[in-house]
């Protein structure tokens, strides 16, 4: 922090000495020695920048990891399976951090979603117990008829991507963060407190009436999750499976509902009539995500809840 503060009061300090360059220097000395001091601020500058973007990078993450866990049971008590694929230090959300660290078209990209959307999302916070618990309901069939309802609705946070109107009893009241891919995309209650956006916005979004209230994921995120959680199985993660894993690194205590196949074998979505007893998963993989949510659970790491 010492070497920092004297770099940057060195660089003001050439400042103050091209703004009084000598009189008696003629003209091409005189140009030869700002064109050296302003390569020099140049270099100063850029070594200024990147400390301070460092800086709010690690306040940012200090935000996310550093809070004290009030659960019963956390996440990041010791298990050696665990910790081999849980990333500690990545960032799961996108900030403006990201805009001036990383490539061109990226930064592009980035100053659109910026734009319209928080440059630091906001964190879930714990609640009065200290204990920053969440549920993330997935939209398998098998939630039909399981009156998982309250028990979801308990929860600090309730983290859902599909209908809940009709379905309270099986899937809850409540949603507190809504996730979506942009193609997926629609508008949303108001009621909903969150919206998290998975890969980059189109559009039309719309996820509430305060943007603020938006988060982004980080597609180095993304890539994380298919890489140290799925082996690169599959084209990408599914909606549901990436929220489980986000869920780990914002919450203290993980309850998991509505993943896999019902008890006949079948993959469809609780809210639809079951028409195609075939159906797969697409080019999500389906099978080795939910048996990496059944590792989960028997590593104590989540509460998993079958469904029928």
């Amino acid at each position: 922090q010492k070497d920092k503060k004297q770099i940057c009061a060195l660089a003001r300090a050439l400042t103050r000495r091209v703004r009084a360059t000598p009189d008696l220097m003629n003209s091409s000395s005189k140009h030869t020695f700002k064109r050296t001091v302003f390569l020099l601020l140049l270099c100063f500058s850029g070594i200024c920048t990147i400390w301070k973007i460092s800086e709010m990078a690690t306040s940012f993450e200090l935000s996310l990891t550093n809070t004290e866990c009030g659960c019963e049971t956390c996440l990041m008590q010791n298990n050696s399976w665990f910790m081999q694929r849980f990333q500690k230090n990545i960032t799961p959300l996108l900030t403006m951090i990201h805009l001036h660290l990383s490539g061109r078209f990226f930064k592009q990209t980035a100053q659109k979603i910026f734009e319209v959307f928080p440059a630091y999302p906001p964190v879930p916070e714990p609640g009065l117990d200290g204990c920053r618990t969440c549920a993330v309901v997935g939209n398998s069939i098998n939630l039909n008829k399981s009156h998982y309802g309250k028990l979801i609705d308990h929860h600090t946070f309730v983290i859902n991507a599909g209908k809940t109107k009709g379905f309270e009893e099986d899937v809850g009241n409540r949603t507190t963060h809504r996730v979506m891919y942009p193609t997926s995309a629609t508008n949303l209650d108001n009621m909903i407190l969150f919206c998290i956006i998975l890969l980059f916005i189109k559009d039309g979004v719309q996820c509430s009436n305060d943007k603020k209230n938006v988060m982004v994921v980080n597609p180095a995120f993304m890539r994380y999750v298919h890489q140290s959680w799925l082996n690169k199985k599959g084209q990408y993660p599914s909606t549901g499976f990436m929220v489980v894993i986000l869920a780990l690194h914002l919450c203290d205590e993980v309850s998991v509902f509505g993943f896999g196949a019902d008890s006949d074998g079948n993959w469809s979505h609780y809210w639809e009539v079951l028409r195609n007893r075939k159906l797969k998963t697409g080019n999500h993989p389906g099978s080795v995500e939910y048996k990496m949510i059944l590792e989960l659970a028997k590593q104590g790491r989540v509460a998993f809840y079958r469904g029928w």
